[in-house]
């Protein structure tokens, strides 16, 4: 949908009826051109978001020249005084700074490349791309090794019969996920940083591996998977979060969807494991596959010291020099690394002074009373949420019982598993292209139709007679690999992507707890609940309902979750100062427009592009809303 583009980064993305406009008054906007940080005064915690709209824009050159040598002094940059001014330039007026005549041609060539060779980065970013994806790869096989390991330990312990102990152990992860260590990352994050975290993370990954290979009884077991999801927490919110903020913005969505993409191959990974160990006689099958996670964690130990640490991190701590030094490795040429700091360090200090005194309650609340927050909360809550409502942890954790309760024996179970984790991670591949094209909204809203669907024939499937020869399991299988087809590129690496970017750097550790929290949150209910709704409603109903909730998720994904495809970290504050209202008034309009086009092959003018000024968006949603 094109109309969802963004066309114009003016600074008339606020709801007068919410947050007024940057420069509503002569007298603010003259102070805020000398300094940024001048127009906080005054202003009420609901409309403080507003001065994030580029806080360079406007500023005379004679001031922002004074301003760039003040934080060099500052910070012993001088010797690179030059390259931060041409910086700054650049930053104050993206679209037009190829023109600046400031700029050599080299410099100008590489502002060009930026669009036209994306890819081109220095091999360090691709180094802690790597390093990512090990850790999302840890994460997935910690998932789905499970998977076949309970085919033999629920036996073992005696619970194969209990919907509640099975369902227990299954979600124990995911509990502790929830409830722990998801809100362990900000105060992880403040003080070991980011690598510290992930080091952290993924040392507790490898202890509970051994732990979870020697257990002897279900109670142990239990408490060994309980503190992996300690790990699991705080390592999935701060991955995505590392990966964000260490991205140029033309590719910051693949890089950061490569946390799904290679928690896809993690999947796949454990799946293997249960096949390659499923005929282990002596107790040890279920042992090795639990334990055989104990390799990928440590990997990450060994490898995480070697990335730079995030530049805007180490902003925040007011290590700017070693932030520059990072940049330095991170951007292809000094400009731009110059043109990162100095734009980062404004929004920071921004940032700083808006939240002096402030503690970690005080800016979780933020989420929800500061409207551009309340509605980043709003969207990262609706993908996260639908991530496990539309079903595909189902899959994941409990596939080889679905297919062994479909007809098939232990041993094919465990390799038709490891087909859904196959596909599962070979389909996530094209999300790589489309998440910075087709954008983050667009996967979803084609996606989730396809999810419905594949859902009731996998359900519906169970209605064949299990006697009647292979029909039932070809017919359940195809419905479950064909949901793994449309979930990898869409459902799969979207959630973590969008609630990664989606908040402001002074609350994005609070948020993305958030929203981890409610995706293990669900994901533990899911685990947990499945072995009861297969016991109540049968495979049919107990399929149908998670297809019902991809139909609603459609819906929500297109009232309530705006674009964020392209755009910098800081422009993202334009696209949620948007009210939900004529958000979702515009799309339910954009809809209809899409569907007497295409479907009923009327010839429609085009609508109105949606995020074009205050004046412009008004009418739009007036329009709308009639």
């Amino acid at each position: 949908m094109k109309e969802d583009e963004i066309v114009n980064s003016s600074p008339g993305f606020s709801d007068k009826t919410e947050d007024p406009p940057f420069y509503e008054h002569k007298e603010k906007r003259d102070s805020a051109l000398q300094d940024p940080l001048n127009d906080l005064e005054g202003r009420g915690p609901n409309n403080l978001n507003a001065v994030f709209q580029n806080p360079l824009a406007g500023i005379p050159r004679e001031q922002l020249f004074k301003n760039v040598h003040e934080f060099c002094s500052k910070f012993d940059l001088l010797d690179d005084l030059e390259t931060f001014k041409k910086g700054a330039l650049v930053s104050q007026n993206p679209e037009t700074a190829t023109q600046l005549p400031d700029l050599n041609e080299s410099e100008r060539e590489a502002l060009i490349r930026e669009h036209t060779h994306k890819w081109h980065q220095p091999w360090q970013l691709y180094w802690l791309a790597i390093m990512c994806s090990l850790a999302a790869a840890v994460q997935g096989m910690d998932e789905t090794v499970n998977n076949g390991a309970q085919a033999f330990y629920l036996k073992r312990f005696g619970i194969e019969n209990s919907d509640n102990l099975t369902g227990l152990v299954v979600g124990a992860p995911y509990l502790a996920c929830a409830i722990l260590g998801c809100w362990l990352t900000e105060p992880l994050n403040r003080y070991f940083a980011r690598r510290g975290t992930i080091f952290i993370s993924c040392l507790i990954a490898a202890i509970a591996s051994i732990w979870e290979g020697v257990a002897n009884s279900w109670v142990n077991l239990f408490i060994a998977r309980f503190v992996l999801g300690l790990g699991i927490g705080s390592k999935s919110t701060t991955v995505p979060i590392y990966a964000a903020e260490c991205s140029p913005a033309p590719i910051r969505g693949a890089l950061v969807m490569m946390w799904q993409m290679w928690t896809a191959f993690g999947i796949m990974l454990g799946n293997i494991m249960g096949v390659a160990f499923m005929s282990v006689g002596n107790d040890l099958n279920w042992r090795l596959m639990l334990g055989s996670t104990v390799v990928l964690p440590l990997i990450v130990c060994a490898q995480v010291y070697i990335c730079p640490e995030s530049p805007r991190w180490l902003i925040q701590q007011n290590k700017i020099h070693k932030a520059y030094v990072n940049f330095k490795i991170l951007r292809p040429t000094e400009l731009q690394a110059a043109r990162d700091l100095y734009y980062a360090y404004v929004g920071v200090e921004l940032e700083r002074e808006i939240n002096k005194g402030k503690n970690f309650f005080s800016m979780f609340l933020e989420l929800f009373t500061v409207p551009r927050n309340r509605r980043a909360t709003l969207a990262s809550w609706i993908v996260m949420f639908m991530q496990q409502f539309c079903g595909v942890n189902v899959i994941a954790y409990y596939s080889t019982t679905i297919f062994v309760d479909s007809g098939y024996s232990t041993s094919s179970a465990l390799l038709a598993s490891m087909g859904t984790g196959i596909l599962n991670w070979v389909f996530a591949l094209p999300a790589v292209f489309t998440i910075d094209t087709w954008g983050r909204r667009n996967l979803l809203l084609f996606t989730f139709p396809f999810l419905a669907i594949f859902l009731f024939w996998a359900g519906f499937s169970f209605w064949i007679d299990a006697n009647d020869g292979h029909k039932r399991i070809a017919m359940v299988t195809t419905g479950m690999y064909l949901f793994e087809v449309f979930y990898s590129p869409g459902e799969g690496p979207v959630p973590f992507t969008y609630s990664a970017e989606a908040f402001p750097l002074h609350v994005r550790e609070v948020g993305m707890s958030w929203a981890t929290a409610t995706t293990w949150c669900f994901n533990f209910i899911l685990s947990f609940t499945w072995p009861h709704l297969l016991t109540t409603f049968k495979p049919q109903g107990a399929f149908g309902w998670y297809a019902g909730w991809c139909i609603i998720g459609w819906f929500l994904v297109l009232l309530f979750v705006p674009e964020t495809k392209a755009l910098t970290l800081e422009e993202l504050d334009q696209v949620f100062s948007v009210s939900t209202r004529k958000h979702a008034a515009y799309q339910i309009r954009n809809s209809i427009w899409h569907f007497r086009v295409w479907v009923l092959r009327q010839k429609l003018e085009p609508l109105p592009k949606f995020y074009q000024g205050a004046e412009h968006l008004a009418e739009v949603g007036d329009a709308a809303s009639k």
